[in-house]
């Protein structure tokens, strides 16, 4: 089946001929299956020519890239193409299974050479493995069997082989040590008797690998215990164009149209991300009441997606949000949320490493977190038991008109006082506490928008400032007919009430470090800036000052000032 879209044409695997496609959904677990899942065919996500090529010349390589992002689908997609061409026998293993096994290297060798062996039975043919493994760990041991086993297996084999590693660093320890140094002492019998090429597969690169090994008391580079290593390939998120693509095949599936808003909105959330691309399309077409009943795809319903996903705490967004409390990240991300440089306390495989887990990227600005939705997770899953603290001290209606606005001088009013009475001891519970300040406004802005708005953020290295978007659908018509159809407001499902109008506010966070004069002008000139690039009518800076030898009284203050004509108000705190 051919798909042509934007300029950008695709073959979607024509061996799935005559398979029902209107069973096929966006895969969030597991390797992807075009025949069940919509999908970019995972040969097509990695440089082919450039893997084949490096097999050609015997090459061990290291191929890495963040969790969810299709390693695990490109590799299975390789293993199959390799064995169809048929010039190498290819094997792909999951070493996964050994994490357990921990420093324990026998029962870790045990593991990998089980998943070996059933791997070889099942995609192979190749039961030998199987019958000649335990006795050959026996007799060789734990730091020899892995490579006796690869060396049997290369003698006997019509093909040179061809070894997909994936999970490498799942391995602790002495186990990884053990492994990566079973590789590298069978590298100079290739390819008569050991395998032709070694793909090792994880999130990181092996050269960032620290190995702390108990047998040895000692640290272990990755790059001593495997320095036989040629390349280091890295597998990227989706374009923008294959993005499209995916979304595309529901449409031509299905018939169920994505608007071009809707599209421009799922790119800025996901900047590509392979994982919240599809959770994003699953949320929206599979699970929304109204994405069952509707041909379109609206950026409200799109919104409402990605506040379910964070909402539901979605695993793959745990596991990055838990990796904030390890000391590496800690050193990378704790100064974009205050716009401040890192120090010398960082380093670059701290940055390497952040980059690894694929919570921040190089841009044209610099390093910034990867994505809307991660910048978001961040400081919602810092403050994640302050919103729960406040939820009893603030009810969100107290904020809203009549008229269905929400009355951010009121709000911001309130948080004056909250900030005053409590943002000493609140702080203190913070871990990131040097960013207490901008993300415990943001954990009381969250109970308020929790209500049926959003909140944008912006933040980042040397910016020495958060910019914050209060979006909020002003609902002045609460209507639920699924018959009604209102002139300027749109159809109303059973589910769902498009907002008559949406309001726009920008919050300026800024922490004084110069004069008051001097932080409220360049505040002034970065707000405008922000409300006219956002479109909002509405802008308030607020200046934090973290003197603790100033009274409250000379801390506090609201005023209106203008600028390029429009009004904002200032908020020291």
């Amino acid at each position: 089946m051919e798909n042509k879209f934007l300029g950008y044409s695709i073959t979607i695997l024509g061996m799935y001929k005559g398979t029902n496609f209107m069973k096929r959904f966006f895969n969030t677990a597991g390797p992807v299956k075009c025949k069940n899942h919509y999908c970019i065919p995972p040969l097509e996500r990695i440089n082919l020519s450039e893997i084949l090529s490096l097999i050609d010349q015997e090459k061990y390589f290291v191929l890495h890239a963040p969790r969810q992002t299709g390693k695990t689908s490109c590799l299975l997609a390789l293993m199959e193409y390799l064995n169809r061409q048929g010039r190498y026998e290819c094997l792909y293993v999951n070493v996964e299974i050994a994490q357990s096994a921990r420093e324990n290297v026998h029962r870790g060798i045990k593991g990998i050479l089980n998943e070996i062996s059933e791997r070889a039975r099942i995609y192979l043919q190749n039961d030998r493995i199987q019958r000649t493994w335990p006795e050959i760990l026996s007799v060789s041991g734990e730091e020899g069997a892995l490579n006796t086993v690869l060396t049997r297996w290369a003698e006997e084999s019509p093909k040179p082989i061809v070894l997909l590693v994936d999970e490498i660093d799942a391995l602790i320890g002495d186990t990884l040590i053990s492994v990566l140094r079973q590789l590298r002492a069978g590298y100079d019998k290739r390819p008569q008797h050991f395998p032709q090429s070694i793909i090792l597969c994880g999130v990181r690169d092996v050269r960032d690998y620290r190995i702390h090994s108990d047998k040895e008391k000692t640290v272990i580079t990755g790059g001593s215990a495997f320095n036989i290593k040629a390349e280091s390939l890295r597998l990227g998120d989706f374009t923008q164009t294959e993005m499209r693509i995916l979304y595309q095949q529901r449409t031509e599936e299905t018939g169920q149209i994505f608007l071009p808003e809707t599209l421009d909105l799922a790119w800025e959330y996901t900047n590509g991300q392979p994982w919240i691309v599809n959770a994003l399309g699953y949320e929206t077409c599979f699970r929304l009441p109204e994405g069952k009943l509707q041909t379109e795809v609206t950026p409200e319903m799109l919104d409402q997606a990605k506040e379910n996903l964070i909402t539901r705490r979605e695993t793959h967004l745990d596991q990055l949000a838990d990796k904030l409390k390890e000391g590496r990240v800690f050193r990378v991300i704790h100064p974009m949320l205050q716009g401040l440089d890192m120090d010398k306390s960082t380093s670059d495989e701290d940055v390497q490493y952040v980059a690894d887990l694929g919570l921040v990227r190089r841009s044209t600005k610099g390093l910034v977190v990867s994505n809307a939705i991660y910048r978001e997770i961040i400081p919602r899953q810092i403050t994640y038991i302050t919103q729960i603290n406040i939820e009893s001290r603030i009810d969100p209606a107290w904020y809203v008109r009549e008229d269905g606005i929400l009355d951010m001088k009121k709000l911001l009013s309130a948080f004056q006082d909250f900030f005053q009475e409590h943002s000493d001891h609140w702080i203190e519970r913070f871990d990131y506490k040097e960013a207490g300040p901008q993300l415990l406004i943001q954990a009381f802005l969250q109970r308020i928008v929790n209500g049926g708005g959003r909140i944008d953020r912006e933040y980042g290295l040397g910016r020495m400032r958060t910019d914050l978007l209060v979006i909020w659908p002003v609902k002045e018509q609460n209507m639920y007919d699924s018959q009604q159809i209102t002139e300027g407001i749109g159809y109303q499902s059973s589910s769902i009430c498009y907002p008559a109008k949406i309001q726009r506010v920008v919050i300026e966070l800024k922490i004084l470090y110069k004069s008051m004069a001097k932080t409220i002008d360049a505040g002034l000139k970065q707000t405008w800036e922000y409300m006219d690039r956002c479109r909002a009518d509405e802008g308030h800076l607020v200046i934090f000052d973290r003197s603790t030898k100033k009274s409250w009284k000379k801390k506090r203050f609201v005023m209106e000032k203008s600028f390029q004509e429009h009004s904002i108000t200032v908020w020291g705190m």
